[in-house]
């Protein structure tokens, strides 16, 4: 049997007996749950934002260490990268200077797309260290790729370095211990036909017809051109390495087309052919086919004392003899 519901009124100071339907019952059932699962849900969200799950704590303890892990290689990143700063500078400034080379194209750091596809599965707060972290550690193999490279490249050449030396000229090309038949140098001279100011892009040398000529430099005979106009009869020495020597004006050569020389060999006579005023022998070099001025080519048998009257008797004449 249900038990009846009552109600104790105040006012008359007795029970009053409660009559519910089943309608009013459902209502407040249904309140009441409705009403427990607004509490729940409140008290879960509560919870949720003030307290980390097991595995929240987890994953945010390894973010931590992973941050921590990151800022230890940036820290060790610019070490190294300091470290191949310092290589570099050497590179460039020591070796290249006795070797003579070049440095290569050293490419940027690109961004693979590997580390793009990770990058969409970190949280954003740790995006940008993880992102930069990548590209340092990029950029240092990238950088040391390239200087591997390069150093096999420059070993490459220290073998050969004795070849060089021999090759690079390193003497004058006529007999001029006392430095006498120094005439014109390189820069711009008065021309002796046009009389215009006009580049002279090498020395002359005044010597009597027949004078040896010497190679300045081991070579090969490039060219052997006779000719009585311009430059007269010309021979040309490529030396490797990017140098050539040109002797000009000649009076007959010594050696044909193709033929190895040695330094010191000689190779033809000094003449009055061409565009010349007087017997002398216009000498040139070029490094990489551009003209450069020859008196710093004369190390082997100059001293510091005799070097520096070459210099002023090189720039002293303001006319050439060709």
């Amino acid at each position: 049997m249900r038990r009846s519901q009552f109600k104790y009124d105040h006012e008359n100071l007795k029970y009053l007996k409660l009559n519910r339907n089943l309608r009013s019952r459902v209502f407040n059932t249904f309140s009441w749950i409705a009403g427990s699962l607004i509490v729940a849900i409140m008290l879960n969200i509560m919870y949720a934002f003030f307290f980390d799950t097991p595995r929240e704590s987890q994953i945010r303890q390894e973010n931590r260490a992973l941050s921590q892990d990151y800022e230890f290689l940036s820290k060790k990143y610019s070490r190294v990268d300091t470290v191949l700063k310092e290589v570099r500078s050497i590179d460039e400034n020591l070796y290249r200077t006795i070797f003579e080379t070049e440095p290569v194209f050293r490419k940027g750091v690109e961004e693979k797309d590997e580390f793009n596809e990770l990058f969409r599965y970190l949280y954003m707060e740790n995006k940008e260290l993880v992102k930069k972290t990548f590209a340092e550690l990029n950029q240092i193999h990238q950088g040391i790729t390239v200087q591997s490279k390069e150093f096999q490249r420059l070993m490459s050449y220290s073998g050969k370095k004795a070849d060089m030396l021999t090759s690079i000229p390193g003497i004058q090309p006529i007999r001029n211990q006392d430095l006498t038949r120094t005439a014109s140098g390189y820069g711009f001279r008065i021309h002796p036909i046009y009389k215009i100011k006009k580049m002279h892009p090498g020395m002359d040398f005044t010597a009597p017809t027949g004078t040896e000529v010497f190679a300045t430099g081991d070579g090969v005979v490039e060219l052997v051109e006779m000719s009585k106009r311009g430059n007269g009869y010309t021979l040309v020495l490529d030396h490797g390495w990017g140098y050539k020597t040109s002797y000009m004006h000649l009076d007959g050569f010594n050696v044909k087309t193709g033929k190895k020389v040695k330094r010191g060999d000689v190779i033809a006579w000094v003449g009055n052919t061409g565009l010349s005023v007087a017997p002398h022998l216009h000498y040139e070099v070029h490094l990489d086919g551009n003209p450069v001025n020859p008196v710093n080519y004369f190390f082997l048998e100059l001293s510091p004392e005799s070097y520096d009257k070459m210099i002023l008797l090189s720039i002293k004449s303001g006319q050439s003899f060709d």
